[in-house]
């Protein structure tokens, strides 16, 4: 492919390793984030630019990253015939919005679980005093970005859900105004996603488990994620009754790029919880190591409103985020005494697998950037499971980082959520 014109924009400098991934490519690229205080991830990667509008008519593919307000420019900018990989004003709030989300869903034909929304956490105590039973809190909206606020209820009588939204009464109302009680059903959590030409889905899909608890065995606070499993599959049972009734919606929006639909399944059938209506990270990271295809010219393809030919590997890709403090907390002065600014050595040499998130480059040295403590992705492939993480976890032992931390069982969901999965029908392609 002939050398392209790339402008990647974010807020929060999350898409940095896929702007340096087309670099290497052998196209040009412009890097700009909107967030002061990420500003200098990636630097020395790729080249940056400080008012990306400046270079709207330069660039011949413009990439966003991130929702809230993304997606309207990214809309703007197709209208005035850019060729764009983003969404729109409708998916944006396709994330935002919870409620907003189930009420598509099932106008779409999709089964969703019941839900309320609230705006009064003492209607919500009295509603689950009355209603008895396990639900799940969802802040909708910015407060749903911080993950470790969402609480999977566990006890039948509701009262461990009544607890925290005491808890949240007296110390958060003010930070989340809006949030949803969903009730709560058992089966395996998976997703699945794939990407949009505007017109029409993109096939392979990818089906993949994300691993949003901080400790090995899923224990401790939720996290933007710590590591995903996935593998790329022909449209099956799961994609074609869930994600694909979307598929017109998302057509009458121009949408380019990738969802996903995070989903309980059991043997009664599908429940959609949220979408991604955007790359997920470190699930692009992970992806790009699966696809044959160039991820450049996938791009253009996609934001040139082609069917591009996707072509991946066969087996199973797993991604592992290594951190270090105080992800995933917010605590500026930890961040600074510990881990800012500190080197990130190999044993070996650097491997192609390891992609970048928080990272620098210094006069040749890796260097931790940005403020939230999110290094690296190191990315393993295999025919099996087993294989990929094996491959994965053999890659991270190349790796010195001071008090760097990272989940030690990506992947071991696997042997029993496959078994589920194939007996319910659900990977069946169709």
């Amino acid at each position: 492919m002939e050398s392209r014109r790339f402008l990647f924009v974010s807020d929060s400098g999350l898409i940095g390793d896929i702007a340096w991934q087309v670099k290497k490519e052998g196209h040009q690229v412009l890097y700009s984030i909107g967030d002061v205080d990420e500003r200098d991830i990636a630097d020395g990667f790729v080249d940056k630019a400080l008012d990306w509008k400046a270079h709207v008519d330069w660039a011949e593919v413009i990439v966003f990253d991130d929702t809230l307000g993304q997606g309207t420019l990214a809309q703007e900018l197709r209208a005035r015939g850019k060729r764009v990989v983003g969404g729109s004003t409708f998916t944006d709030r396709l994330e935002d919005d919870r409620s907003f989300v189930q009420e598509q869903l099932k106008a779409a034909g999709v089964a969703i679980l019941p839900y309320k929304e609230f705006t009064s956490f003492d209607s919500a105590i009295a509603y689950v005093k009355k209603n008895p039973d396990r639900y799940v809190i969802k802040p909708s909206g910015a407060a749903q970005n911080v993950k470790r606020r969402l609480f999977v209820g566990e006890e039948e009588d509701g009262q461990d859900v009544v607890d925290l939204l005491e808890a949240y009464r007296n110390t958060l109302a003010d930070q989340i105004p809006v949030f949803q009680l969903q009730k709560r059903v058992t089966g395996v959590e998976v997703a699945v996603g794939a990407f949009f030409n505007g017109k029409q889905f993109v096939t392979p899909v990818n089906v993949n488990f994300e691993h949003k608890r901080l400790f090995p065995g899923n224990i401790g606070p939720s996290t933007g994620e710590m590591g995903t499993s996935m593998f790329w599959s022909e449209p099956n049972r799961l994609f074609n009754q869930s994600l694909k009734k979307m598929e017109e919606i998302l057509a009458r929006e121009k949408y380019s790029g990738y969802i996903d639909l995070n989903c309980i399944v059991n043997a009664n059938g599908i429940y959609p919880l949220e979408f991604t209506a955007r790359f997920g990270y470190p699930t692009i990271m992970i992806q790009q190591e699966g696809m044959l295809t160039p991820i450049g010219e996938f791009l253009f393809d996609l934001a040139d409103g082609q069917d591009p030919k996707l072509r991946v590997r066969s087996g199973f890709q797993i991604g592992v985020r290594v951190i270090v403090p105080p992800y995933p907390f917010d605590d500026p002065g930890t961040f600074d005494s510990l881990s800012r600014g500190t080197a990130i050595l190999f044993k070996k040499r650097t491997p192609e697998e390891v992609h970048i998130e928080d990272v620098k480059l210094v006069e040749g040295q890796w260097v931790v950037a940005g403020t939230s403590g999110v290094i690296l992705v190191v990315v393993g492939l295999g025919a099996t499971m087993r294989a990929a993480q094996q491959q994965a976890y053999g890659r991270i032992k190349n790796i010195m980082i001071p008090n760097m931390y990272y989940r030690t069982d990506i992947g071991d969901r696997w042997q029993e959520d496959s078994d589920r999965l194939h007996s319910w029908g659900y990977l069946r392609e169709i």
